[in-house]
């Protein structure tokens, strides 16, 4: 990277973007690390999923001692993994804190995940956010709500509690539209309630390489067939999840720009920033900065793998894209439904996947935990 150029990730934000990490591991916390990329980087968030606690935990003896403290207390697996997951995101939010008093709010979160077995359990959800949101003890952190059609009532009614809500797990757009409605008939009902709305903040998280995962392995069944639909699947690999960015984005202008939220702006009320995740490239033969240059844009925010980032401080060409090239996002889908791929469908088969994909790390971190009180 050359003097000249300068760090890419600090020109995100004079775009209107912020650039959070995707990892979080006590040893960043330890060493410094996580304060380096705020102050050098310009980082302004964290978030975290099972996944990356259960790499965390148990692919390093970092936390080791503490897990052997727990169990001469006497706590549970479940204990134990609430207890060392609620210090780290204590401690990352402190570190962002500055962050969060100087943006007036608007910056500077760390996010935990409700229990994956949740998914489906509307009750559960808001009972166990609830519960995580008042041990967190912190105004800077957002607690992940899962994008199921079970989730949606949980979003509404923890946003009226005034909990910040990040809601994961996001795929499709007709699921995005429903869930950042939720988010708005939440800040409704704090206004019928005559609460403030001001400080209330949420993030809707729409997970882009697993789409083009799932999908160009579909797409190359239809290569090797003959036909209409043979050609126009050798034009869409590797296009549909930036395509359905850019379309979620518009979703986006028209929710937040329009009269309802409006209504609930002069109150103070914030938009609800379209996240955008899972952008560590997963196919090789794709950049290694793909799902970053082209979705730079006002109120959104990417959430990058620390090798992400460090491939786009490296080699990143910032510049606003995500409102450019709409035509082609639009025909990209019409498109692929040409091809008989039907979109909806697979983005309810990566729901499911994605619940499992979260729920298998925590299993596996429970019962490693367990198996220390052995």
């Amino acid at each position: 990277m050359s003097e000249a150029k300068g760090n890419p990730l600090l020109q995100l934000p004079k775009m209107g973007q912020s650039v959070w990490l995707d990892y979080l591991h006590r040893r960043i916390l330890d060493s410094g690390e996580l304060a380096h990329l705020i102050g050098e980087d310009g980082l302004r968030g964290v978030t975290s999923n099972p996944q990356i606690f259960q790499e965390a935990i148990t692919e390093s003896d970092t936390y080791d001692e503490a897990i052997r403290d727990l169990v001469n207390q006497g706590k549970n697996a479940d204990e134990i993994y609430e207890t060392l997951a609620i210090e780290d995101i204590q401690r990352a939010a402190d570190l962002f804190r500055a962050v969060y008093d100087s943006s007036g709010g608007r910056h500077g979160f760390v996010s935990l995940e409700v229990n994956p077995h949740l998914a489906r359990d509307t009750e559960g959800t808001i009972h166990e956010a609830r519960r995580l949101w008042q041990a967190l003890e912190r105004p800077n952190v957002f607690i992940k709500v899962p994008a199921t059609l079970e989730g949606l009532p949980a979003i509404t009614r923890l946003i009226a509690e005034g909990v910040n809500i990040n809601v994961t797990l996001l795929f499709g757009l007709p699921r995005y539209r429903e869930v950042a409605e939720a988010y708005l008939a939440g800040l409704e009902e704090r206004l019928r309630q005559d609460l403030p709305v001001n400080r209330v903040a949420s993030v809707a998280s729409f997970f882009l390489s697993r789409i083009d995962v799932l999908v160009d392995s579909l797409l190359e069944e239809k290569i090797k067939a003959s036909g209409q639909a043979a050609k126009l699947a050798g034009n869409l690999k590797g296009e549909v999840a930036i395509a359905s960015a850019r379309n979620a984005y518009q979703i986006f202008k028209e929710l937040f720009h329009g009269d309802r939220f409006e209504r609930l702006a002069t109150h103070g009320a914030r938009p609800q920033r379209v996240l955008w995740a899972s952008t560590g490239t997963k196919d090789p033969e794709y950049s290694d900065v793909k799902y970053v240059e082209p979705l730079i844009g006002p109120q959104t925010v990417n959430t990058l793998p620390l090798k992400t980032l460090k491939a786009y401080r490296d080699h990143g060409e910032p510049e606003s894209r995500l409102d450019r090239n709409l035509d082609k996002a639009r025909k990209v889908l019409e498109d692929l439904a040409e091809t008989g791929i039907n979109l909806d469908q697979v983005t309810r088969q990566l729901e499911e996947e994605g619940i499992e994909k979260f729920n298998k790390p925590f299993d596996k971190l429970m019962a490693s935990l367990e198996a220390h009180k052995k």
